[in-house]
């Protein structure tokens, strides 16, 4: 009956994550409007659903979760320790399908950065590296 209680809770936890508009996408998001730089969000037409879109630059931004994308290094990319072999299997699928979309993306012509949810808890050295991204050298 426990185990049952504690696979509902975590269930309930997982289907409330958000996928689009996560608190790391929206500081990513205000840093870059802050700098000038225009954008769209999650172009359907483009493999992936890049969260941030820079047309003029050609330049496709992920934003991620450290968790969920298995950000290498990370002490946030740990692995729940029930249902191991689950985990583990869903984080290769993701990896690889976050390869198999970047490289699409490459294919297509756009140049793909990924930035990463911890990332934006340092927001000054974060809206420095999208500067040197965003804005043309004069």
């Amino acid at each position: 009956m426990i185990e049952d209680d504690a696979r509902e809770k975590r269930s309930s936890i997982m289907r409330s994550v958000k996928q689009k508009d996560t608190g790391a996408e929206m500081v990513v998001r205000r840093i870059a409007h802050a700098i000038g730089a225009r954008y769209r969000l999650h172009r359907r037409d483009l493999p992936g659903r890049p969260d941030l879109v820079f047309p003029s630059r050609h330049l496709c931004l992920f934003v991620h979760g450290c968790f969920w994308h298995r950000h290498h290094g990370c002490r946030l990319a740990s692995t729940p320790g029930s249902n191991v072999e689950f985990w583990l299997e869903k984080f290769a699928r993701d990896v690889e399908r976050d390869a198999r979309k970047e490289a699409e993306l490459r294919a297509a012509g756009w140049s793909v950065e990924t930035v990463w949810e911890c990332e934006t808890r340092e927001p000054e050295r974060l809206a420095d590296r999208l500067r040197r991204l965003l804005i043309p050298p004069s």
